[in-house]
């Protein structure tokens, strides 16, 4: 965690609450607060950085969260000026994109190697000597082949698949930008927009609405799309998407006082308790097949009829009577990923048993 710019205060709060939670055990926490020079401000981030490519340079995988780039921004106009090098859009100076460019594209996943070795069981991984003459497997479908190549080897019981020290590591950079009302289109944000996989846009308009976490969905967009999820989550997450997006736009139109047919009030009334649904608690994250069972009873009209005010007690009835009554249905989740065709079976049938009995 790279705190740029923050108060020391703030910083201690994030501090007490990752010690909370138990994750100071595996955090680094690099400060150049507030109260710091430019120069400190400006390098902070380099710094977090290089720590992060040391554990994906040993074979593990590393976040960085750089809280704020628009306070490092800050900085290096600073120093900039003060080096009265020519200032460019917003007196930024004109290798600002660069600047955070360099920081970002560190931000890699290495390719992962395997070899075949005599039996050596106190070793988890293998480094290799210059010499080394045998087959290296890389690639995605590394470990496939080599347990291909392994079960064609004579006296295969003697050999063994290793993993090579240092590979397969990566590095995972989260920056924060804070945007000065509301403004997505300004220099920083869009620089950085323009080199991320995505964006989260939070709103302060929701947030003071109780919609929290405040995402603007309109806004936040990914790259990386479906593809880093699992499949139970397309499942569901696809026609949440097609809901939200409906309940966008008829709220926007029911706003004119338009009289409403019957088929636009139930998408409103549906869009509203799905908005519910997606309400959560700081610090309460949820497993996966959690998530699964409740966006599921929210897209296929389960919570239609249950009160908006409700709904959160609502989802820790079901939650609690699905894991009393049949919790094979989250293990089976959990294990496959997705939703099986009889698992979706017991997932209906305990959600209506569920909902004649719900008060």
């Amino acid at each position: 965690y790279v705190a740029i710019g923050q108060k020391k205060s703030a910083v201690a709060r994030t501090i007490s609450i990752l010690d909370r939670f138990g994750a100071m055990d595996h955090t680094i926490v690099v400060i150049a607060s507030a109260d710091e020079s430019a120069a400190l401000q400006y390098i902070a981030p380099y710094s977090g950085c290089t720590i992060g490519e040391y554990f994906m340079e040993s074979g593990r995988d590393a976040l960085v969260v750089y809280d704020d780039l628009s306070k490092h921004a800050w900085a290096y106009r600073q120093v900039s000026l003060l080096l009265r090098r020519p200032p460019g859009r917003e007196a930024y100076p004109g290798d600002l994109f660069y600047l955070h460019s360099r920081l970002l594209e560190r931000a890699a996943k290495l390719a992962v190697e395997y070899v075949i070795v005599p039996k050596d069981e106190s070793k988890k991984d293998i480094i290799l000597e210059p010499d080394f003459k045998g087959e290296i497997f890389r690639g995605p479908q590394s470990l496939e082949l080599a347990e291909k190549a392994l079960k064609s080897i004579e006296n295969s019981e003697q050999f063994q698949i290793k993993k090579v020290h240092g590979t397969g590591g990566s590095l995972t950079a989260l920056p924060i930008i804070e945007t000065l009302l509301g403004d997505v289109s300004a220099y920083v944000p869009t620089n950085v927009i323009s080199i991320t996989d995505g964006q989260i846009y939070l709103e302060s308009n929701l947030f003071n609405a109780g919609i929290r976490p405040a995402v603007n969905s309109g806004i936040s967009v990914s790259r990386v799309g479906g593809s880093a999820q699992t499949k139970a989550m397309k499942q569901v997450a696809g026609r949440l998407r097609l809901e939200m997006a409906s309940f966008r736009d008829l709220a926007a139109f029911a706003q004119f006082g338009a009289d409403l047919d019957k088929a636009t009030q139930d998408q409103l009334n549906r869009g509203l308790r799905l908005q519910e649904i997606l309400k959560q608690p700081q610090y309460e994250p949820m497993d996966l097949d959690d998530q699964v069972i409740i966006l599921f009873a929210g897209v296929n009209g389960f919570t239609d009829k249950i009160p908006v005010e409700r709904l959160k007690e609502y989802q820790a009835g079901l939650l609690r009577f699905i894991e009393t009554s049949n919790p094979e249905i989250g293990k089976d989740i959990q294990k496959e990923k997705r939703i099986t065709k009889e698992t979706e079976s017991k997932l209906r049938d305990s959600i209506q048993v569920f909902n004649s009995t719900w008060k």
